[in-house]
């Protein structure tokens, strides 16, 4: 919504706050000692660890934009509680994504529940990001890197001092799209035992734009705008399908005897909806259950930790309330008032349905082999099952679903073996092995049409489908080499080689029709396109080297680390522009339009350098002043054709100027984006223009209260985010057609936020 009249008189009034000299009340209740247990979950050597930011958890919904001050970090634009990740230009399956230990699959065609999304902000205690290189011993088949995502470990009453309760009550609200939620965690705890739950609501109208983005669009030099459903008409800043509405709850139950513990977390999520705004359908159910039950041990020899986890996971898409619900077969862009009923004319909504289940074992120890030496090592087993189909609707579908993929099965087992060697005070060397088998397969499928006539040329994909050879097995190897020189109390450098390999997803195998309406409802990628599979593909392998150079004082009150990069990828699964009619590679690119395409393995490689830093600025009577930043850039390139990879975030930089006074923590930061305009002319990536925001943020804590406030995007600017994807937000989604004007129109990139403000509280005891 418009910022409100009232804004210009509250921005200074909020800085002045913010500079108050207030200290924490004196009588303050101290709260009560705790013990908390050491586990092998602490993020392994050469990773960034992010620690619970109450600063950032005030600002988001979404978990993994915790990650936005870790450099080489980008966000590929989602719902507004499920970005993707992307660590130097590789995102989503890349990436190893662990959430308390468990390896969480993204279940939708088009990755509206990544594993990040099951927990709420104020449900993480750390994240720990491996930036391109990973040790071994922290996951396989990926090749971009490892988030590590952990919530808090359980605690338990000193030795003599009874049980402990203790707990966090929370609330906040965001002007921009009049979001708000409450969070709480309680846990009563003895000696040796604990039992905690977290728990926390989040609900989002659509947000605004910095502006109207809507109305300059034009086709045949007519204004075009955007529609929604008959008589749902959307303001013209108002950004459709960016509304949420999710619930996250988790038990934990531990037990503690001598060196020893055990621990089962069980979690649930209930998510009604999720609109999503580059993408043709929306999320409107999904339903998680998961248990996660732990073994660790401090013994003799070193540590010993066993996990056995299973998810269940429920998902629905249809269109929510800004895409159009009734069709007529025919007539896609259909607009006309609604039809009496679902018919073999008329399509009630797409419903669409995802189930899988994921199973998984890990066992894993560190043995103490000399003071000096530790070795890693582990093994590991996943069993992942998924059902996509989607239920006829009337407009010609019936009688049959339409089966996406059908008994989809990926299961892997893992060995692996790490060598962790401090070889003086200034060495220390890391290199490990790993061996993946990862084993696919898929039932035999059906469109909508079972008999003729064929219609999308489903009888024709179903049947060359169902007569391949549909079971994949691929053996992937992992090998890294790390080291860190420490010369002396000022200097580190750590360097370091990866060989990763990642086997295709599912849908990248399994998804078989050419159908453009078929293909639509695959796409993670957010760029309107529609994608097909490849029985075909072979895995992606990445060689990566990288560095960093962290220049500090001894006491890390300044710091300035460097990283460069360079990875090459064979294999990398790309995509081509698909003729659907002739069943292969387009021979002329179609350009400025949406478009389908066929994942395909090419050659890629990626490069850049991340800069980071900060130092203070001074020390007066009215708090302390310091200064701190980031600078990343990647290029992406695929070899084969020339063209640019998707989504490669381009130059972008944050600077921030930091406020400290006792309780008081404030800051003024600025991010500063660069044109983007090394796009891929495959996908018909759409350019992007640069742009600079002012975020302005405050907070004080007591012993027991923080109050967190602010204002982002003070200016209020219009600006789209470059790994933002397409704007298909709202009206008619279910066609490619560049011309109908009930078509979001190619050619709009998701604009960004306007400006919010927001504040927060959370109480301890």
């Amino acid at each position: 919504m418009p910022c409100p009249v009232f804004a210009p008189r509250l921005l200074p009034a909020l800085i002045a706050a913010s500079l108050l000299p207030l200290g924490a009340s004196a009588n303050e209740a101290q709260l009560p000692t705790v013990e908390v247990v050491d586990t092998l979950e602490k993020a392994a050597p050469f990773a960034a660890e992010v620690r619970n930011a109450p600063a950032l958890r005030a600002t988001t919904s979404d978990t993994a934009s915790l990650l936005r001050d870790v450099p080489g970090v980008g966000l590929y634009g989602a719902g507004g509680i499920s970005s993707l990740p992307a660590i130097h230009g590789l995102a989503d399956d890349r990436l190893r994504i662990k959430v308390d230990g468990m390896d969480l699959i993204s279940a939708c065609p088009n990755h509206m529940n990544p594993a990040l999304s099951y927990l709420d902000p104020s449900q993480v205690e750390s994240i720990g990001v491996y930036a391109g290189i990973a040790p071994v011993s922290v996951g396989g088949d990926s090749i971009g890197g490892a988030i590590v995502a952990k919530t808090a470990d359980p605690v338990f009453a000193k030795p003599g001092e009874g049980s402990l309760v203790k707990g966090e009550v929370g609330t906040y609200y965001r002007s921009n799209g009049k979001a708000k939620g409450a969070n709480a965690a309680a846990t009563y705890a003895t000696e040796g035992f604990n039992i905690s739950y977290t728990g926390a609501i989040a609900r989002s109208d659509n947000y605004d734009a910095g502006g109207n983005f809507k109305d300059r669009l034009f086709v045949a030099g007519t204004p075009a705008g955007f529609t929604g459903r008959p008589g749902h008409t959307l303001p013209a800043d108002e950004v459709g399908s960016t509304a949420y509405d999710t619930r996250n709850h988790t038990l934990g139950l531990a037990f503690r005897g001598g060196s020893h513990l055990f621990e089962a977390k069980f979690g649930y999520q209930d998510m009604p909806e999720q609109l999503w705004p580059n993408q043709r359908m929306d999320l409107l159910a999904n339903e998680q259950k998961r248990v996660n039950l732990r073994y660790a041990g401090d013994l003799a020899w070193g540590k010993l930790e066993a996990r056995v986890y299973h998810e269940d996971v429920e998902h629905f898409m249809d269109f929510g309330a800004d895409k159009k619900y009734w069709y007529q077969a025919g007539n896609p862009a259909y607009l006309g008032a609604p039809c009496a009923g679902p018919s073999a004319t008329c399509a009630t909504g797409m419903p669409m349905n995802t189930e899988s289940t994921n199973t998984g074992v890990v066992v894993k120890a560190d043995i103490d082999l000399t003071q000096q030496d530790l070795l890693r090592v582990g093994t590991e087993y996943q069993r992942y099952r998924l059902d996509d189909w989607w239920p006829a609707s009337g407009a010609g579908m019936w009688p049959n679903a339409f089966l996406n993929v059908n008994d989809g099965e990926r299961d892997r087992a893992a060995v692996f073996g790490e060598w962790e060697r401090q070889h003086s005070p200034q060495w220390m060397t890391l290199a490990g092995v790993r061996f993946e088998r990862v084993s696919m397969d898929a039932g035999e499928v059906h469109g909508y049409k079972t008999a003729a006539p064929d219609s999308g040329n489903q009888l024709r994909d179903s049947a060359a489908f169902n007569a391949a050879d549909r079971s994949k097995t691929d053996n992937n190897w992992d090998m890294t080499v790390l080291a860190r020189y420490t010369p002396d109390a000022t200097r580190d450098i750590e360097f370091g080689f990866a060989h990763k390999t990642r086997s295709p997803n599912l849908h990248e195998r399994y998804a078989w029709s050419t159908w453009q309406m078929a293909a639509l409802m695959v796409n993670w990628a957010g760029d309107g396109n529609g994608y097909i599979g490849n029985l075909d593909l072979d895995p992606e392998q990445a060689n990566t080297v990288s560095a960093t150079f962290d220049w500090h004082a001894a006491d890390r009150s300044w710091e300035l680390k460097a990283t460069p990069y360079y990875t090459h990828v064979t294999d990398y699964v790309d995509a081509v522009q698909w003729n659907a009619a002739a069943n292969a590679p387009g021979t002329t690119l179609v350009t400025d339009q949406f478009t389908v395409l066929k994942f395909a393995n090419q050659s890629a490689r990626l490069y850049g350098i991340d800069l980071s830093g900060k130092m203070p600025l001074a020390k007066t009577d009215t708090g302390e002043y310091g200064l701190k930043g980031l600078v990343s850039y990647t290029r992406g390139e695929n070899r084969d054709t020339g063209d640019n990879l998707y989504n490669i975030m381009p130059l972008n930089a944050r600077l921030t100027l930091t406020h400290k006074l006792r309780g008081w923590d404030n800051a003024a930061e600025v991010v500063m984006v660069g044109r983007k305009d090394d796009v891929s002319a495959m996908r018909n990536e759409m350019e992007t223009p640069g742009y600079a925001l002012l975020n302005l943020r405050g907070s004080h804590a007591w012993k027991k209260l923080r109050v967190d406030f602010g204002v982002e995007n003070v200016f209020d600017r219009l600006y789209y985010h470059p790994l933002g994807g397409a704007y298909i937000g709202q009206g008619t989604t279910m066609t490619a057609s560049t011309t109908a004007m009930t078509v979001p129109q190619w050619g709009t990139p998701v604009p960004g936020m306007g400006r919010s403000i927001y504040t927060a509280l959370n109480y301890q005891f």
